[in-house]
């Protein structure tokens, strides 16, 4: 069963990792014309936490264990969709309402810290 957990995660770290670059040049080329100003700011803004959590996710998965690496892995994957989802969805014209997911993602993205750190101090227990 760990194997098993591990292995979907370390798939999600690199889903996640790999989404972020992909998205990032996306919105530096292919819709460097399409978006305004404040449109490519809201995507970089999106694109940037995207990646500090893909890499936060990583740690979690790799230096974690137990309950708080699961609460750690779900939180950081949930942020990573609903906060720089909504932003990447805000930025291509979806409805301002939209902008109402966003907060949820960061709650998900300081509960993930959370139980990281949580997770990081038991293991020098």
């Amino acid at each position: 069963m760990r194997q098993t957990v591990h292995a979907s995660a370390a798939l999600l770290v690199g889903l996640a990792g790999a989404s972020a670059v992909l998205l990032g040049a996306f919105g530096a080329h292919a819709l460097h014309d399409t978006l305004g100003v404040q449109g490519r700011e809201v995507w970089h803004t999106a694109v940037n936490y995207h990646v500090w959590h893909a890499l936060a996710l990583a740690l979690a998965v790799g230096l974690g264990r137990g309950r708080s690496q699961r609460v750690a892995i779900v939180a950081f994957a949930m942020g990573i969709v609903l906060f720089s989802g909504s932003l990447y969805a805000l930025a291509l014209g979806a409805p301002r309402w939209c902008g109402v997911i966003t907060p949820f993602g960061g709650l998900a993205f300081v509960v993930g810290w959370l139980a990281l750190g949580w997770t990081l101090c038991s293991r020098n227990e």
